[in-house]
């Protein structure tokens, strides 16, 4: 555990960069959103939704117009947690490994730093605030209803979702962007489309962010309950009377803070369900720990099973992200991700900036690398050795004036076609699963990569990017410098004639956009009820088989919106 603390203190500036901040105020409501230590021993509700995040929210407010919903969220509450609203202690949450963390980290089999949220809002508690639609052509293959989606994003929108102020840094990536030939130039706008486009955010423009839990705003107070800090540890399913036949999901068993065990209950009718809504790493683990899944995993961990299904846990892929960091001779403006070049080739060119990331990476810099300093065009970086960084350390002190400057261009690969899977390490429900993206394993995504890269260069050498480099210091020794950080726990080879294809390999890193594990058409189908079995659905990103859009959370939330909508539909169809 201490290696691993170790490890995401080092990376920390990265999720530093990639995560916004949360403004500090009271909860849109406070009359159906409980601490779990104060709900009964036995409840029954209409529908459970197992899981208060970024899906889970607009699901359940959207039930809650038609029947009784129960949420339980394992997390505690986005507006109440002073690291999190408090932008002075923001560093705090993310290194912050107590149980209650909003921040769960882990590392993938891969060796790559990862985290996954566990407060109410999920993800978009914890993001960078990007906000962008799917492609339509997305939305045609998932099946959905083109003008539900429409209105679903819409209903999302008015919350949540703004336009970001297009600063010097930002305005630099864009023109660079259109220079290198990402074309045309869409301005601002919500869809996603070929070229350079200015994305929404879920920051206001006084910098507060808003998150899922927001959505809760709309919800029929008098017919929906939360509970935080509601771990669940399994589903229960009943069977014909004698024993056989296909299950049904009927029960939920969770615990409080205090380890104290509740059970809730479907009401008697045919169309309750429970819901599960706990992202793409909880999903497939809690079907698993409730008997659904590969039967000699099961079978390993003592679990009884419910129904063999090899499927669940298969289908994880995490998009691959590689990024420069660029010095720059001129002020930056804070900035999270506002400004995308989605390529022809499949990869996303995206950028952010500011004071947080600078800092720390400087002083990763001048304890494990060489400083960028001296250098010419004529002149590639060489890494010192490590006898050699105490005089690294102290020039880097001598120009932190500089280095309190600066950015990143990072790219993301779209799909990605690579896949892996999870499996269980235990029974323990707060536990992370051991999961595998395999990254890169499929050549396609290595060329996106690849071709992303080499997007991002030819960017930080174009004319309109020129305000914010250093012409005096060359791309090759930005990527020599990127080789030297301990982004993540591979081993990394820290070459000046590194390729990048090796490149790639050797500093891919999350944007946090990872799914799979219950995906439609093998674990559910395109209603997102599970296979095999009655009375439950699972509704999240652990569905997808592809990440949607440069940045998933909005279709996340629109997803919720969208189901909440078509179950209502469903039930008072033919009557209730």
């Amino acid at each position: 555990m201490d290696l691993q603390c170790t490890l995401i203190g080092a990376i920390l500036p990265w999720i530093l960069l990639f995560h916004g901040f949360v403004h500090s105020e009271k909860a849109p409501y406070n009359t159906f959103v409980k601490e779990a230590t104060s709900a009964p021993a036995v409840l029954y509700y209409d529908y459970i939704t197992i899981g208060g995040g970024t899906c889970g929210c607009p699901l359940a407010a959207s039930l809650s117009q038609g029947a009784r919903v129960l949420v339980l969220e394992r997390g505690g509450s986005p507006y109440d947690n002073p690291n999190i609203s408090d932008i002075a202690n923001f560093a705090s949450t993310l290194s912050d490994t107590s149980p209650t963390s909003p921040a769960q980290q882990f590392i993938s089999e891969d060796g790559v730093f990862n985290t996954r949220a566990r407060v109410l809002g999920g993800g978009s508690a914890l993001n960078a605030g990007f906000y962008t639609r799917a492609s339509t052509a997305y939305v045609k293959k998932a099946g959905w209803n083109e003008t539900l989606v429409k209105q679903s994003y819409e209903w999302v929108e008015k919350l949540v979702a703004f336009k970001p102020p297009l600063l010097g840094w930002q305005s630099a990536v864009r023109n660079g962007l259109l220079e290198v030939g990402v074309l045309p130039n869409n301005g601002f706008t919500y869809d996603h489309v070929d070229g350079t486009k200015v994305g929404g955010t879920i920051f206001d423009g006084e910098g507060h962010r808003h998150t899922a839990a927001d959505l809760l705003q709309y919800a029929n107070p008098t017919r929906i309950t939360v509970y935080l800090h509601a771990t669940v540890h399994k589903i229960l399913f009943t069977f014909n009377s004698n024993g056989t036949g296909r299950a049904r999901a009927n029960c939920v068993i969770f615990k409080d803070a205090m380890g104290v065990e509740h059970r809730a209950y479907l009401t008697k009718n045919s169309k309750n369900e429970i819901i599960v809504s706990a992202g793409a790493i909880g999903s497939p683990q809690l079907l698993m720990l409730s008997g659904i899944g590969p039967a000699e995993q099961l079978k390993a961990h003592g679990i009884k099973m419910v129904l063999d299904q090899p499927i669940v846990g298969l289908g994880m892929a995490d998009n691959p992200m590689n990024a420069l960091f660029v010095p720059s001779p001129s002020p930056v403006e804070m900035s999270l991700i506002q400004v995308v070049g989605i390529t022809k080739f499949g990869s996303y060119v995206e950028a952010a900036s500011g004071l947080d990331f600078a800092y720390f990476l400087g002083q990763m810099l001048s304890r494990d690398t060489g400083l960028l300093v001296n250098q010419s065009d004529q002149h590639y970086f060489t890494v010192l050795p490590v006898e050699a960084t105490n005089e690294a350390a102290q020039a880097i002190d001598s120009v932190a004036d500089i280095i309190l400057r600066g950015g990143v261009i990072l790219e993301k690969v779209t799909g990605p076609l690579s896949t892996g899977h999870l499996e269980l390490r235990s029974t323990d429900p707060n536990d992370n699963p051991a999961v595998t993206f395999n990254y890169f394993n499929e050549p396609e995504d290595l060329n996106k990569c690849v071709q992303g890269m080499n997007t991002i260069i030819d960017v930080i050498n174009s004319e309109g990017f020129s305000e914010f480099r250093y012409r005096s210091v060359p791309v090759q020794a930005l990527i020599n410098w990127m080789l030297n950080l301990p982004l993540n726990s591979r081993r990394r080879h820290a070459s000046a004639a590194i390729s990048l294809e090796q490149f790639c390999i050797d500093t891919v890193m999350t944007i946090w956009h990872y799914h799979g594990g219950c995906q439609v058409g093998t674990v559910v189908d395109r209603d997102y009820k599970v296979l095999g079995v009655d009375a439950l659905r699972v509704i999240d990103g652990s569905t997808f088989l592809g990440s949607p859009g440069t940045n998933p959370q909005a279709t996340v939330m629109m997803l919720g919106r969208y189901m909440g909508q078509k179950i209502m539909h469903e039930r008072y169809s033919h009557g209730s």
